[in-house]
């Protein structure tokens, strides 16, 4: 198995990208392609006396920028790191790509260089999160801030299985999310989205409220991209400040001291549970090849969960699932 890794996309490239990279050829026993300026890499590597192994670097010129237009991924920046990745990944010298870059360039380049699976009208950003019982999967996340009626009927066939095929849940629950559970509730696209929802062939629920969401009442949460990256983004937000309250608290005084040593263990199992850096990205479903969007403040533990979600797609052959799905919902 060779992951495709664009060492110069996020906040903290590349010597976190690098790290993570190391950590998961550990980990999951893969191979890696690194793709990026090759003289900063070794640089890099010698500077923080990283041990590259089984990994090969492919020299790119440039990088896309979080302030890039996200077609530059195609014409001008063709020769980044991120270009690069996505051209090697199409020619099949990579089974999967993971970048922590631009959001816009990563959706273009899965789309238009990796391809859209037949059928598919949209391909959609989708985010592991976790509830107060098992994960659930968000999508829309960024890749669609407006959506038609049809996309996000797709999103819910294509989430139901990502939530069968990967984690393994037997009738995963779909809702749509809107600002009431009444079906008469939302705009006018979210209202025909919910009646061809609730005559497909998964298990629709209806609608949900965002405060419903923490509590797992649905396995697969449907948005369009603008309110589904808003989900996200005050997700991880409100559990940041709850987390950083309770430490607060414990911190007051001695006796709050003493008090947090007998209830540490729950706090440090809460804090696993509602951690981002445990899944580390969004995957991008709805095309050919296996794509994932790390954070783009990934440290290396971030990075290295965010090449485990690759090799989830590729150990359960969920694109050939999306793929025969669609087939039979095409005829």
């Amino acid at each position: 198995m060779k992951i495709i890794v664009d060492a110069f996309g996020g906040d903290h490239a590349p010597l976190e990208i690098i790290k993570g990279a190391m950590l998961a050829v550990e980990e999951y026993g893969i191979d890696v392609i690194l793709t990026g300026d090759e003289k900063q890499i070794s640089e890099c590597v010698r500077q923080n006396n990283i041990e590259l192994k089984n990994t090969e670097i492919v020299h790119t010129s440039g990088k896309i920028d979080m302030c890039d237009d996200a077609r530059a991924v195609l014409k001008e920046k063709a020769d980044s790191s991120m270009g690069v990745g996505f051209k090697l990944l199409s020619e099949g010298k990579g089974d999967a790509f993971v970048s922590a870059g631009n959001t816009g360039a990563i959706t273009v380049g899965a789309t238009f260089l990796a391809k859209r699976i037949k059928g598919v009208k949209r391909p959609c950003i989708a985010s592991v999160m976790p509830s107060a019982d098992n994960p659930i999967l968000l999508m829309d996340c960024g890749a669609n801030a407006e959506c038609r009626a049809e996309f996000l009927y797709q999103f819910g066939f294509m989430g139901s299985l990502y939530m069968k095929n990967i984690l393994k849940v037997e009738n995963p629950k779909v809702a749509l999310a809107n600002n009431g559970t009444e079906e008469t509730k939302g705009t006018s696209v979210v209202k025909e989205a919910y009646e061809l929802m609730k005559n497909a062939d998964y298990n629709f629920v209806g609608n949900i409220e965002g405060r419903q969401i923490p509590f797992g009442d649905a396995d697969v949460v449907v948005a369009d991209g603008f309110a589904g990256n808003l989900i996200l983004k005050t997700y991880e937000g409100v559990a940041k400040v709850l987390m950083n309250g309770i430490k607060d608290i414990f911190k007051k005084n001695l006796f709050s001291k003493l008090c947090a040593l007998g209830v540490m263990g729950g706090i440090n199992d809460m804090k696993k549970q509602f951690d981002y850096k445990e899944y580390g990205g969004a995957v991008l479903l709805g095309v050919k090849k296996p794509v994932v969007k790390a954070h783009g403040s990934a440290d290396a533990r971030t990075f290295k969960n965010a090449i485990k979600q690759a090799v989830w797609f590729l150990d359960n052959n969920l694109i050939d699932e999306i793929e025969k799905a669609f087939s039979k919902e095409n005829e």
